[in-house]
């Protein structure tokens, strides 16, 4: 099959695809502006965060399967996919532990300080005494609101530091799910509101949906106590950022963030965000699943997909029926 990958992708799993008689085309440059002039008569496409819209769909008339190499499909527009019965598929749980590793990396970075420690030292100011006010982590409260692959990720690494861990109580969850969260020794709570009443830091794990879009706004913030740790890794669509930037200093929060509301659409780029700039936010560049480890995970799971497909099979399709 004629396959368009529009985002790096190891070599070794290009070389494999190639192997198994596909013809690849790697354009690892393109932007979202750029792809329907590229998609010619590709019948998949792959893409990790390259936005693939309605002109993309709409150019490829050979197209019929499109690749999220990663989990959340907001960038894809699924809704002109669907009406030309083109199946969109994704690759959920592969990049867990990348990004559950940068959860903690950002938790320990605010109680901490360091971007701001290794700023003054590199500027040649020495500041022991700002810089030895941490808090500390032991016997601290994580919340987490939403709970996928990536939040039993990130609640396996908490164990560790010794926080008291909470969620949302859903007495949906597989029995298997139930069970980990029993052996981490994981409380549960009866809604959202004391979730925030009972955290000390709040970690977000949820796509982006009607539901969830703008669910930080001001009436949520409003429950926060002062000195609360946010911490968004999953879809910065989550966060009203107006909302926010009102209340850091008012309530003096501490925010780590590595999705934004209007990030750009390649890897690389000018952007201009005043919640980024906020000297209580510290942020980086989505950058969660972007580990070897995890694109090496995340390309096994493409290949997975396309080698199904060959054979008449679907999997992980999130816009139609399998």
């Amino acid at each position: 099959m004629r396959i368009l990958l529009a985002d790096k992708f190891p070599t070794s799993d290009l070389e494999a695809l190639s192997g198994d008689g596909h013809e690849c085309d790697l354009k690892p440059d393109l932007n979202g502006d750029t792809l329907p002039g590229a998609i010619g008569n590709a019948e998949i496409l792959v893409v990790r965060s390259t936005p693939v819209t309605r002109a993309t769909v709409d150019a490829g008339p050979s197209l019929c399967l499109i690749i999220r190499a990663g989990v959340g499909t907001n960038s894809i527009d699924t809704q002109a996919a669907t009406e030309r019965e083109i199946r969109v598929c994704n690759v959920p749980g592969r990049n867990a532990a990348a990004v559950a590793e940068l959860v903690i990396g950002l938790i320990i970075a605010i109680d901490r300080n360091i971007p701001d420690n290794v700023a003054d030292l590199r500027a040649g100011r020495w500041n022991k005494k700002r810089y030895s006010a941490a808090r500390g982590l032991y016997g601290r409260s994580l919340g987490l609101v939403g709970l996928g692959a990536v939040g039993l990720a990130v609640l396996e690494r908490a164990r560790g530091f010794g926080f008291e861990m909470r969620v949302i109580e859903k007495l949906g969850r597989a029995a298997e799910v139930q069970q980990r969260l029993r052996e981490m020794g994981v409380r549960t709570v009866p809604n959202l509101d004391d979730l925030i009443d009972q955290s000390d830091i709040l970690s977000f794990h949820l796509p982006a949906v009607p539901e969830t879009r703008g669910m930080v706004n001001s009436k949520f913030l409003e429950k926060l106590h002062p000195g609360t740790i946010l911490i968004n890794t999953s879809r910065g669509d989550l966060v009203d950022e107006q909302a926010l930037i009102r209340v850091l200093d008012e309530k003096a929060l501490r925010v780590g963030l590595d999705v934004y509301r209007d990030e750009p659409g390649s890897s690389d780029g000018k952007f201009s965000s005043v919640l980024a700039c906020h000297p209580s936010v510290y942020g980086t560049h989505h950058i969660g699943a972007s580990t070897a480890q995890a694109q090496s995970a995340v390309a096994k799971g493409v290949l997975e997909i396309i080698a199904a497909f060959g054979d008449g099979r679907i999997l992980n399709c999130v816009n139609m029926p399998s």
